[in-house]
């Protein structure tokens, strides 16, 4: 990634890779949910903190697949069933593949079952090779010959396992390569020659699979994550004017007959109500919108909560702690932090709303400011209902 980042903490639709994976396996309901880090490993545990019950394991040393499952050992010592091994870098992998996976394991009651894939371009993933059309052995691109190259049918690195015998088969790998790598693929050879069913599912969308390696790769999952988005919401009755400059992160709400234009960008927590409107250039992070509220061009709003009916913008800077009420109007080059505008109150040209309750039916000038900071401490200014400032007015706080 050539970056100082975590490669699982770089962000997809506002959530880290690690996080996309982890919600996917909860889908499953595991009885024990483990995460093996190397790598900047607090970094990523902080990344993760909120996440108990689950369980994090070390690998000091970067030494292989078969090496990382070795560290998670401890977590899940004396449990039986079945135990999903997944990548940290593959974000696209639906819950419904992983179900899949599981049934197919359990079903041909497999040792070890690989989720695989046929993929256009294979270069740099393991080829499965068949004999007679079960799995023989995983190749990996370095070590395949030019037949093997050309073979289309990949391995994941996605893995359902019987736990039983694992650990104890993980410890006949031997170690490759001058740093004594443990490749988890070699366990396909030593169930084999245990006499053990090693099987195979295939993923029915290859796009599930995607490791990410480069930045060039994540932008490519983004397009990808950035358009199965959109056309959730557009067959939820959302209209979206351009999908291709439209980005709305995963945790993100959108009412029906609400139509976003161009260039908009919903970020973070937010709620966006019913029959909206939000025009070019609008970025909103982290806010709750109420139903029929018209957001104009080129307006930030983050952290703020607006009621129904109301109108902002354009060029409308609204903070976090705005609150604004019932059909209340901000409008062009207004910044609003920490403050409250009543129900149909309006705020209309070029004016600064800091820490401020500002009552109903209230009109603020144009060029009006609260002026509440003496160099030490933040005062807050409140205005009564149903009053007008004039133009270029300076309310002090006292």
């Amino acid at each position: 990634m050539r970056s100082a980042r975590p490669k699982v903490l770089h962000r997809l639709a506002g959530l880290p890779l690690i996080e996309h994976v982890v919600r996917a396996a909860d889908r499953l309901r595991p009885g024990r949910l483990g995460l093996v880090v190397g790598h900047q490993a607090e970094r990523v545990e902080a990344a993760l903190s909120h996440r108990a019950p689950l369980a994090f394991a070390r690998q000091d040393e970067q030494r292989g697949t078969g090496h990382a499952l070795q560290q998670a050992e401890p977590l899940f010592a004396g449990v039986g069933g079945t135990l999903v091994v997944l990548s940290g870098d593959v974000p696209l992998i639906h819950p419904d593949t992983l179900e899949r996976l599981v049934r197919a394991h359990e079903g041909a009651n497999a040792a070890m079952t690989v989720l695989t894939a046929t993929v256009p371009r294979p270069y740099g993933y393991g080829r499965i090779v068949r004999a007679d059309g079960r799995l023989a052995r995983i190749v990996e691109e370095r070590d395949a010959s030019a037949s093997q190259r050309r073979l289309k049918e990949i391995n994941s690195g996605i893995y359902a396992l019987d736990l039983p015998p694992l650990f104890d088969a993980i410890r006949e790998i031997p170690p490759a390569g001058a740093s004594n790598e443990i490749y988890l693929p070699d366990l396909v050879r030593i169930y084999r020659g245990r006499g053990l069913p090693v099987e195979t599912a295939e993923v029915a969308d290859p796009d599930e699979v995607r490791g990410i390696n480069s930045q060039t790769e994540l932008a490519e999952v983004k397009r990808i994550v950035r358009q199965t988005r959109n056309e959730e919401l557009m067959a939820a009755g959302v209209t979206i004017e351009d999908p291709a400059t439209t980005y709305v992160d995963m945790d993100v709400t959108v009412g029906s007959d609400t139509v976003i234009h161009p260039g908009v960008f919903l970020q973070g927590r937010t709620s966006v109500g019913a029959r909206c409107e939000l025009h070019a250039g609008v970025r909103i992070v982290d806010s709750t919108i109420g139903d029929d509220v018209t957001v104009r061009n080129h307006c930030v709003i983050q952290g703020a909560t607006l009621a129904h009916r109301v109108q902002v913008g354009p060029f409308a800077h609204l903070r976090p702690g705005a609150v604004i009420g019932e059909a209340a109007k901000v409008g062009n080059f207004v910044e609003i932090k920490e403050s409250s505008l009543g129900q149909g109150s309006k705020a209309n040209h070029l004016s600064y709303l800091g820490d401020a309750t500002i009552g109903e039916g209230v009109n603020v000038g144009a060029g009006t400011i609260t002026c509440n900071y003496d160099g030490k401490r933040s005062t807050r200014r409140r205005s009564a209902t149903g009053c007008s400032s004039a133009a270029a007015h300076q309310l002090v706080a006292r």
